[in-house]
């Protein structure tokens, strides 16, 4: 482990400095130990902005957060009410995928920051947890004035030009050195002891620490614990660290010193508090199964280190699995995860339908081996179904055993180990998994707890991932109706549009686009991005499109369609927000004027070949402020020029500034030459469409004047 997000940098500005004393306040209101702030960024995520109490580093796996996904700090922000979870089984009842990923016991608390219609993001305080005792409205109170009064901050802070949005990692706030007196009584301890604070530095150490430890206090006063003494960094101890910063109570567990004989057994003692954690280091007999050592020697299994890290990959599995979205990414990163920590070879999962069992996904295994297996019914004496109807894993350490707990049953190798697990989510059987081993191998029951446990997830990650497929192929029906089947076509004017879904994880996105017709003889041009995915996303794209197209035909300016459609999606109320580009041209001059609501700006290639990023006024995006106004910008296309309304997915890329992404854009639209309009979109979205990770839709709308009254010169 490293210390990188926690080491003392640059000054933070007057909005970190703001955030720090909010965030303080409300963890002393509540009996907090640990907080921490959440703004909005440029993306569809929530990022890190202030971390207090916290080691930093321990947690960079909760740094972003999308907004749509199933977590208190999202739902808080989404929703703009406060999350309250007294307890682990309210973590657990509610966001499973929390308690997947932090299994331990700690309360917390989750206040959107908002000033008026302003949303900035979400506070957060970790306490202890009040098991079957709701948060006290004294402590509810609290935290929407602690909310309030940083939202009020923010908004000045807004007012005076500091940014409101997030970028970059957090500010990890040290907290205060928990060493205080007593150090002669300590001092005549046998054991080290340490006192680290909350963001794992070390404040105190007593004088057998230079004994037990080999290092002097001068050595050790300051350092990050994990770095001062590497031993205690290794995988393995990492979930030992976030329990005990997260959870009240004490963690004990054995760890073995040195890479080279004679090594030693130690006994680590970590005892939390407020102001951080005693640390206790004293010599330990070797446990009888220690976390380092497989249960029986296995050669093909890896380093003792990697069969260590076996035992501790639930909270990695789990984070991995709630980006997986369809079974076969599940099964992907089960193969990726679980294989390589156990040692295992072969992997076969099978999804149950209709009282079936079918193959889903095998890797290892000889070609057509399965195939015998695949569609077998509940009622087949195979391992496979016993251990789903049954609910419990069997594990073989060989295949001799294997063969007589199953006579007849096929094998496909005389030598190895099986275990087969049962895939059961809240209740519901999905289906079974079979891990595979090229040796003999003993499981110890560590490994048969962590294997069951991962199983649990694995079950919910493939439950979750079928019910999403079904989601999206509705949300992908509804778009395909919504979008546009053809556009018109008119005399003067060629359009050209494309749309691309999303690759990771194959969900639909709410960008939009449109060509109407008015009556007076002028085309409307609209291109637009509803924030989130799925059906709702898709839902509100069409019920915008069709504001749009009715302000349209009714004869609206743009400045009109633009504010009415911002009034009519906060009148719907659907939680979402949506950016817009709206031009309304006329094909036999040439002029057009044009209103944007946080949208990119469109693109323009004259007919020398010139590009450039037009630079037309803005307001906010649709569904935030419903006094909002949209400014008109006039400008003019010549004949042979073409204008490129595009969304932030042809141009974002994660880590890199969208302002990259657009010059990248404009330099291909300059070298795309006086192609055909259809050659030009697809030469404009190609790159994008060969991407096997794009995280966002794109929709591509091109307009190229090809005639009507003289031109006489550009605007």
């Amino acid at each position: 482990m490293t210390a990188r997000g926690d080491s003392p940098g640059p000054a933070p500005d007057a909005t970190a400095q703001a955030l720090a004393r909010g965030t303080a306040r409300a963890v002393e209101a509540v009996g907090g130990y640990a907080g921490g702030v959440y703004l909005r960024s440029h993306t569809d995520e929530l990022l890190l902005a202030v971390l207090m109490g916290l080691p930093g580093q321990l947690f960079r796996s909760w740094w972003r957060m999308q907004v749509n996904r199933p977590y208190p700090v999202a739902e808080a922000y989404r929703s703009g009410q406060s999350v309250h979870l007294p307890d682990a089984e309210a973590v657990m009842r509610r966001f499973p995928q929390l308690s997947a990923g932090l299994p331990f016991p700690f309360g917390s608390l989750f206040e959107p920051v908002t000033a008026g219609s302003e949303r900035f993001g979400v506070l957060m305080v970790v306490r202890p947890a009040t098991p079957g005792v709701p948060v006290r409205a004294a402590d509810r109170e609290a935290m929407r004035d602690a909310a309030a009064a940083m939202a009020a901050e923010l908004a000045h802070l807004t007012a005076a030009g500091a940014p409101a949005l997030w970028s970059g990692d957090p500010v990890c706030v040290p907290s205060p050195d928990p060493a205080g007196g007593a150090r002669a009584a300590v001092d005549r301890l046998t054991q080290a002891v340490l006192s680290v604070d909350r963001q794992g530095r070390i404040r105190f150490a007593n004088a057998a620490a230079a004994t037990v430890l080999g290092l002097g206090r001068e050595r050790l006063l300051g350092q990050v614990l994990w770095e001062a003494l590497p031993w205690l960094g290794k995988r393995a101890y990492e979930d030992h660290f976030r329990a005990v910063f997260l959870s009240g109570e004490t963690v004990h567990f054995p760890v073995l010193r040195g890479r080279h004989r004679p090594r030693e057994w130690l006994s680590v003692d970590l005892y939390p508090g407020s102001g951080g954690v005693t640390v206790l280091i004293g010599a330990a007999e070797q446990p009888d199964y220690p976390p380092e050592s497989p249960a029986q020697p296995n050669p093909n299994v890896g380093s003792v280190a990697d069969r260590a890290s076996a035992l501790y990959r639930p909270v990695a599995l789990a984070i991995a699995l709630t980006e997986a979205v369809t079974a076969r990414q599940v099964s992907a990163v089960v193969t990726d995860e679980l294989l390589p920590a156990f040692g295992g070879r072969q992997l076969a999962i099978y999804m149950l339908d209709e009282r079936h069992l079918y193959l889903a996904w095998e890797t290892g295994f000889p070609k057509g081996f399965l195939d015998r297996f695949d569609g077998v019914s509940l009622e087949a004496e195979l391992p496979g179904v016993e251990t789903l109807t049954s609910g419990r894993p069997m594990f073989f350490e060989s295949m001799e055993k294997l063969a007589a707990a199953y006579p007849g049953i096929p094998l496909d190798a005389h030598v190895g180990a099986r275990a087969f697990l049962p895939l059961i989510a809240s209740g519901r059987p999905v289906g079974s998994c079979i891990l595979g081993f090229d040796a003999p191998r003993g499981f110890s029951p560590e490994e048969r707890t962590v294997l069951t446990a991962l199983a649990g997830l694995i079950a919910q990650a493939l439950e979750r991932a079928k019910r999403y497929d079904n989601e999206a192929a509705r949300a992908r029906g509804l778009q395909s109706a919504l979008l546009p089947h053809r556009l018109p076509v008119r005399e003067h004017v060629d359009t050209v549009a494309r749309y691309l879904p999303g690759s990771v994880g194959m969900d639909v996105g709410g960008d939009w686009y449109d060509v109407i017709e008015t009556d007076d003889g002028l085309l409307a041009l609209v291109i637009g991005d509803v924030q989130g995915h799925g059906v709702a996303a898709a839902a509100t794209m069409g019920q915008l499109r069709s504001a749009v197209r009715a302000f349209a035909l009714s004869g609206s300016s743009p400045q009109e369609v633009a504010s009415g459609t911002n009034r009519l999606l906060i009148d719907l109320d659907p939680g979402q927000f949506a950016s817009c580009c709206y031009v309304l041209l006329d094909p036999v001059s040439g002029h057009a004027r044009a209103v944007r609501a946080g949208h990119p700006q469109p693109l323009m290639r004259h007919p020398d070949g010139r590009t450039e990023v037009l630079d037309l006024a803005g307001g906010v995006v649709l569904g935030i402020d419903p006094k909002a106004s949209y400014p008109v910008t006039e400008l003019r296309l010549a004949t042979g020029s073409v204008l490129v309304l595009y969304t932030d997915g042809l141009v974002e890329r994660p880590g890199t500034d969208i302002d990259v992404g657009v010059e990248r854009l404009r330099a291909a639209l300059a070298a795309a030459g006086p192609a055909p309009l259809t050659e030009m979109a697809d030469r404009l979205i190609g790159d994008a469409g060969s991407s096997a990770d794009r995280p966002d839709d794109i929709a591509l709308l091109l307009a190229s004047r090809t005639g009507g009254d003289a031109d006489n010169g550009e605007p």
